[in-house]
């Protein structure tokens, strides 16, 4: 039907309704209608840049459970944050930057790029503040993406030769050192290493390390990698048309949220609380060079490391007995000695003198200026308060 201005009437056919859209249809809500392309009807994984709002109180938490409005649809996935590194790659986060973009993946139907997306962390009406939780633009689409997160091994050395070392508890097996051969490793002390080559005998996933200097047996082994991260393939779409109760669509909750429903303490792993540090104080053995290898040195380089005599020698024991020539030159340098230190004693007086005279004068200036500007302020609050008195006199009048 063809009405005057309201605009025109069309009949739309749609196959293949639930049956709970019928039953709880409400004729006051009004519907959306909108198209997809045949590669929209596709899913895989999205990588979108992802900034939290600014109005939204609380940072975002890798894999919580997020509700996505995106082009048409409305869906609740798992997303993975992640930064680009400078040299491509892609780093896990576990939370989002507090005024920073940064990437998020997450499964769900397929889009353009370029398309934008909200983010809403909670769909109930009955939340105090802002609601939109991020928002961000599509970037790419694929079926995987690489994101990896910093995994640090640790080993400690069992034998130590002179720059090799045969090091163990770093891997469970030989298949796992032979994938490592040639890894760079170090130790907490900063000596730089290298794998080499599993060992046939001793604990399994022991190996053969080169250093560039001799390691001790209390040095730590630590070889930095880094671990793949799996993306949760994860889509809910918004069904809140098919509902009939007062509460709507209900989704996945994130473990917070169920952890306080269901009143459950917080797991605690007791490897990572903090613990106090104690190191015993390590005592290092003297410095000890062959007596060959001192004869051959220069004399600055020998060491001359005096051992304590228990009894005086003959230096501090004899007397040192002056000649007449000499008696005079020692008792003219004392006096010229006491008559440098009469003049630095006499100078420095003054000088005190001089400070504690200026700092009177000083004084007196302070005074002085303090009571003219008390006697200023005096006149001046004087002749306001006058002013203001005829004012007051002028709008009784009036």
């Amino acid at each position: 039907r063809i009405l005057k201005s309201q605009g025109l009437y069309c009949r739309i056919r749609i196959d293949y309704i639930p049956a709970n859209f019928m039953s709880s249809f409400d004729p006051h809500m009004p519907l959306v209608l909108g198209g997809l392309t045949p590669q929209e009807t596709n899913h895989g994984l999205i990588r979108c840049r992802f900034k939290k709002h600014r109005w939204h109180k609380r940072i975002l938490k890798c894999n919580d459970p997020l509700v996505f409005s995106m082009g048409w649809r409305r869906f609740q996935s798992v997303p993975v944050f992640s930064t680009e590194d400078e040299n491509g790659r892609h780093r896990y986060l576990k939370y989002t930057p507090e005024h920073m973009h940064c990437h998020a993946t997450f499964y769900g139907p397929q889009v353009p790029p370029n398309t934008g997306i909200l983010a809403i962390q909670k769909m109930s009406e009955s939340i105090a503040g802002f609601r939109i939780a991020a928002t961000g633009v599509a970037l790419e689409l694929d079926a995987s993406f690489h994101v990896v997160k910093k995994l640090k091994l640790v080993g400690t050395p069992s034998k130590i030769y002179k720059n090799t070392a045969f090091i163990s508890g770093m891997f469970n097996s030989d298949l796992e050192v032979s994938r490592f051969e040639g890894a760079s490793i170090r130790t907490v002390s900063g000596i730089r290493g290298q794998i080499k080559k599993a060992l046939r005998e001793g604990q399994p996933g022991s190996f053969r390390a080169t250093f560039e200097d001799k390691i001790l047996l209390s040095d730590i082994v630590f070889c930095r990698t880094w671990m793949p991260v799996e993306i949760r393939k994860y889509y809910n779409p918004v069904t809140n048309h098919l509902t009939q109760s007062t509460e709507g669509w209900r989704g996945m909750k994130p473990k917070a949220q169920l952890q306080i429903e269901t009143n459950t303490p917080i797991e605690v792993n007791p490897d990572s609380i903090y613990k106090p540090i104690e190191r015993p104080d390590r005592k290092f053995k003297k410095l000890f060079v062959p007596k060959r290898l001192e004869e051959s040195l220069p004399y600055a380089s020998k060491p001359k490391n005096e051992t304590k005599r228990k009894k005086k020698g003959y230096v501090s024991k004899r007397a040192v007995v002056m000649e007449a020539d000499e008696r005079k030159k020692h008792a003219f340098v004392q006096a010229l000695n006491s008559i440098r230190n009469e003049k630095v004693s006499i100078r420095r007086t003054k000088n005190a003198e001089r400070l504690q005279d200026k700092a009177k004068k000083n004084s007196k200036k302070e005074q002085a200026t303090a009571e003219k500007r008390k006697i200023d302020k005096k006149r001046k609050y004087r002749s306001e308060g006058k002013k203001e008195a005829a004012r007051e006199k002028k709008r009784a009048r009036s």
